[in-house]
């Protein structure tokens, strides 16, 4: 019994601190990125273009290091990881830091799932349950990495038809379209900052040399938005036939746009019946006590202590 409890409490504790670490690798790198954003609003653009971020990158490479060391006892085998990079690339996390944080998310989901049934019902009591929270724990990462991606996904898809208004205001001002991709880019890193990366990402793509059909391409499988594969589409379409890149895009954007608000309407249609739910568990049982409560207190009352169930009922 003391063994156990003492493996128990060793295995509370390095998860614990698995998962303080963790969050604490999260909080630095989120407030990093937060501090570069105000950063570059604050300082003037031709500071923001050449300048680095060489302090950020040092605060963070003990932290860094720290998850490669602890990633090399998480086993995974080349095809998984693959796919679990393609998964967190649809999420916007792009580090190699962002897969060993996964991995040791699993594992503490697992030991945490399997420790707290045990502790609470006992070793011998709470085995299955045990094994059911350790699947679960194990599960409970996949799930979490699968809602961002929808909600990234969501956040892409609602800034497209800002972005294309944008790009057509800076094509018909005389830029490129690798000058607009850009211009957009710095304009909505704040308003859309997933987007805003999306489009920063192809225009570092074609600066190293990757044709910009391919970029293109990139960017729609990255993001894997409906919209966003139509919007590569129409591009590829116009670079082949040499048509006019604006016209295309505005009809587009008037696309998105309509897709936008057909959307919102749909959400706003759901939500009468979405509030059924909500009324019938919540407010009708309080609605009930109040008007039914006094009268059913009043029946008691008067049958609990009258004749008819002390006095032993009709016959008396």
């Amino acid at each position: 019994m003391e063994i156990g409890l003492t493996l128990t409490m060793i295995a509370v504790f390095a998860s614990v601190a698995l998962v303080a670490g963790s969050l604490t690798y999260v909080g630095i790198e989120r407030s990093s990125s937060q501090n570069r954003r105000l950063r570059d609003l604050l300082r003037p653009r031709s500071a923001r273009q050449a300048g680095g971020v060489t302090d950020l990158t040092r605060q963070n490479e003990k932290p860094g290091r720290l998850l490669s060391t602890l990633g090399t006892f998480i086993p995974k085998s080349p095809k998984n990881m693959n796919l679990l990079q393609r998964r967190l690339a649809l999420a916007g996390l792009h580090k190699s830091s962002h897969a060993v944080l996964y991995g040791l998310a699993e594992v503490v989901g697992g030991v945490l799932g399997y420790v707290v049934p045990a502790l609470v019902l006992g070793w011998s009591s709470g085995f299955v349950f045990s094994i059911l929270g350790a699947i679960v724990g194990f599960l409970v990462p996949s799930f979490v990495l699968d809602r961002r991606i929808k909600l990234r996904q969501k956040l892409i898809q609602n800034g497209l038809p800002d972005a294309l208004d944008l790009m057509i205001v800076c094509l018909e001002a005389g830029l490129a379209l690798d000058g607009a991709l850009l211009k957009c880019a710095e304009e909505l890193h704040v308003a859309h900052p997933d987007l805003a990366e999306e489009l920063r990402m192809i225009n570092v793509e074609t600066r190293a040399g990757k044709p910009r059909l391919e970029a293109f391409k990139n960017f729609a499988s990255r993001t894997k938005v409906e919209d966003v594969r139509a919007l590569v589409a129409m591009l590829i379409q116009t670079d082949r036939f040499g048509t006019s890149v604006a016209q295309a895009l505005r009809t587009h954007a008037d696309v998105s746009r309509t897709k936008r608000r057909q959307r919102a309407e749909e959400r706003a249609a759901k939500i009468g019946v979405k509030m059924v739910f909500p009324l019938v568990f919540c407010l009708f049982p309080a609605f009930y006590v109040v008007t039914l409560g006094p009268a059913v207190i009043k029946f008691i009352q008067a049958f609990g202590s009258g004749g008819f169930i002390t006095g032993g009922g009709l016959g008396q």
